[in-house]
């Protein structure tokens, strides 16, 4: 039987054995370290000004020693903005993975398409691993697969909500027609949310809200990883059929009274 560590994700040529991408933008300093380490976590998203050499307190201190950062360009208002973060981002010594968010909309919080799909095809000529967040429209993805990118990041809500899987439908065209990784962002609330997308093929899922507001982060943290397991176990061990109308037992209702 095929276990979850034979079934690496690979990204930007690195191997990753966790589907859990943890945000840690809400976090306090002080959970990070905790969060991740119950959540198994081997890549979490950063934004840029917590990661200032300058700052007296600096997230990548508090970050485990093997956590492959993933950058974003939260505060990108355009396609110029995003690649001047992700700049900034490689001379800190974030590496070279970036998470694009170029975000115009400041009521809803939606992301520029356009500007993303012209930041993705920049940065990746330039050799970043760019992760591009998305709203989920197919022909968007398929302008991003040909910019270069290293996944897909379609929002599952809108950003912080914990709504959930709002766009389920347009999240299944990519993940049936694209062939990148197809890493759901934004809105999952619950660990059965997370499980939900696996269960779908989703390749990853990222989660930040949902964690950070509950009464207990590393606990959270914790029900997420278990339930992104089970969910991408079910998808690769394929879900049974469903039946419209008709019911059908389990075990035969003939014969047992039998001599």
């Amino acid at each position: 039987m095929q276990s979850l560590q034979q079934d690496p994700l690979i990204l930007g040529g690195k191997t990753f054995h966790s589907r859990f991408i943890l945000g840690s933008g809400k976090f306090s300093l002080q959970l990070v370290r905790d969060v991740m380490t119950y959540g198994k976590c081997e890549m979490a998203t950063i934004a840029l000004r917590r990661a200032n050499a300058d700052s007296p307190e600096n997230i990548l201190d508090f970050l485990p020693e093997h956590l492959t950062l993933l950058p974003n360009t939260s505060g990108a208002r355009n396609a110029e903005e995003a690649i001047r973060i992700a700049h900034l981002s490689r001379e800190l010594g974030c590496g070279d993975f970036i998470k694009i968010e170029v975000i115009p909309d400041t009521k809803y919080l939606l992301p520029d398409n356009g500007e993303t799909i012209r930041a993705t095809e920049i940065l990746a000529n330039e050799g970043f691993h760019v992760l591009p967040y998305m709203y989920p429209d197919l022909i968007c993805a398929r302008h991003l697969v040909d910019a270069g990118a290293a996944a897909i990041m379609p929002l599952g809500a809108p950003i912080g909500s914990n709504k959930g899987l709002r766009t389920k439908d347009f999240i299944r065209i990519l993940i049936d027609e694209i062939d990148l990784p197809i890493i759901v962002d934004a809105g999952i609330g619950t660990p059965s949310q997370a499980c939900e997308a696996m269960e779908m093929g989703a390749a990853a899922v990222m989660a930040n809200t949902a964690i950070a507001t509950s009464d207990h982060c590393a606990m959270m943290a914790h029900a997420f990883r278990l339930a992104i397991e089970a969910g991408r176990a079910a998808y690769l061990a394929k879900l049974g059929r469903v039946l419209d109308n008709d019911a059908e037992a389990s075990s035969p209702l003939t014969g047992f009274l039998q001599d």
